[in-house]
């Protein structure tokens, strides 16, 4: 569902929204209902945005598909993550991918009731369906490995449909003409931050991998884009996607879509892989996984694109990981479960990376 959107003039702040508000919104989406009243509350770990979930009380008896609860994003309240917000151009994509991308790609999303922005890229509000019984996922305690499957072939519904098309640049620009041009700066102007916060509680040798990537001149992390791209999530993790269905058979959503790009499809399988499985159990299964997803991508019609690519794709995107676990908590609001989120996806990749022998693409 992706409905009409609002002119960007017309941002609600948190004391904007009332029960007539959230009526006309679902009346665009097509529901005729009124809403008599709602309450809210604070979800969700978000380190840029802010969540509030609006359970609803309907005038009348609502049709069946009327929603008992909904959500909405904003920017967030700490002024040091909303410059970050504002800088880095996450809200501004966000809303583009709701109102313009999500309705051409078959991922897994949660449907859009309303999504815009202001003139100054700063204010935002997207509402969204409320997709509980399902669960945020839990970056530190990790997934089984049924969800890490389930989420890394709903990449496929991402990464088909836009595979190798550059007609996506012309809306997401161009990741060297935007706020992440300069990511090797960007990294070493974090990572001795992070290595002045973290190292007494991460591996020497981890901590050695990390400061080895500043050193070098050349690594896939500051590469753009290669022979085969197609869209990014860019932050594809546990603590961005909603996890339903059953243990057997999960049920996966992606949510936070602040950083999609035009990019490295195989960064986001590494992305995830390697910060979602704990190290022992994702050791037994990455390579089986990987296969799966190749074979996915192949049925669903990508072409050229052999093991030996994948295999090799997927190595160089472990660096991916480091862009955020390393960069991300110098830049954002400092909490107890960001560090312990930050240094436990920083280890993993650095155990990860280690062992793909990776060292390989540093020059």
């Amino acid at each position: 569902m992706s409905g009409p959107f609002k002119p960007a003039a017309e941002v609600p702040a948190v004391a904007d929204i009332t029960a007539a508000w959230l009526s006309e919104q679902l009346n665009r989406a097509g529901l005729p209902v009124e809403v008599a009243d709602f309450s809210q509350r604070d979800v969700g770990t978000g380190q840029v945005g802010r969540c509030i979930r609006y359970t609803l009380s309907y005038a009348g008896t609502p049709p069946q598909e009327a929603p008992v609860s909904l959500v909405a994003k904003f920017s967030s309240d700490d002024a040091t993550s909303k410059d970050t917000g504002q800088a880095m151009l996450t809200y501004k994509t966000e809303v583009d991918f709701y109102s313009q991308i999500a309705p051409r790609v078959s991922i897994r999303v949660p449907a859009c009731y309303f999504a815009a922005i202001d003139a100054d890229n700063r204010e935002h509000m997207i509402l969204m369906q409320d997709m509980t019984p399902a669960r945020q996922g839990d970056q530190i305690a990790g997934c089984s490995v049924a969800v890490a499957r389930r989420a890394i072939l709903e990449l496929v519904g991402l990464q088909a449909p836009t595979w190798c098309d550059p007609g996506w640049y012309e809306l997401l620009g161009r990741v060297e003409d935007g706020p992440f041009a300069d990511m090797r700066g960007l990294y070493n102007s974090t990572m001795p931050g992070f290595v002045e916060r973290y190292a007494d509680v991460m591996e020497a040798e981890h901590i050695r991998f990390i400061q080895a990537i500043g050193a070098a001149q050349e690594c896939p992390m500051y590469e753009f884009h290669g022979p085969h791209f197609a869209l990014e999530h860019y932050d594809f993790r546990l603590d961005n996607v909603l996890v339903g269905g059953t243990a057997e058979a999960p049920q996966v959503t992606t949510v936070d879509w602040q950083s999609v790009r035009v990019g490295k499809p195989l960064s986001d399988v590494a992305y995830f892989i390697g910060s979602g499985l704990p190290t022992q159990v994702r050791r037994e299964v990455e390579m089986d996984l990987l296969r799966e997803y190749h074979q996915a991508l192949l049925a669903a019609g990508v072409r050229d694109f052999s093991w030996q690519d994948c295999y090799r794709e997927y190595r160089k995107g472990i660096f991916s990981g480091f862009a955020v676990s390393v960069v991300s908590p110098v830049l954002v609001v400092r909490t107890d479960r960001g560090d312990r989120m930050f240094t436990t996806m920083a280890s993993r990749y650095a155990q990860m990376a280690l062992d793909h022998g990776v060292e390989e693409f540093l020059r």
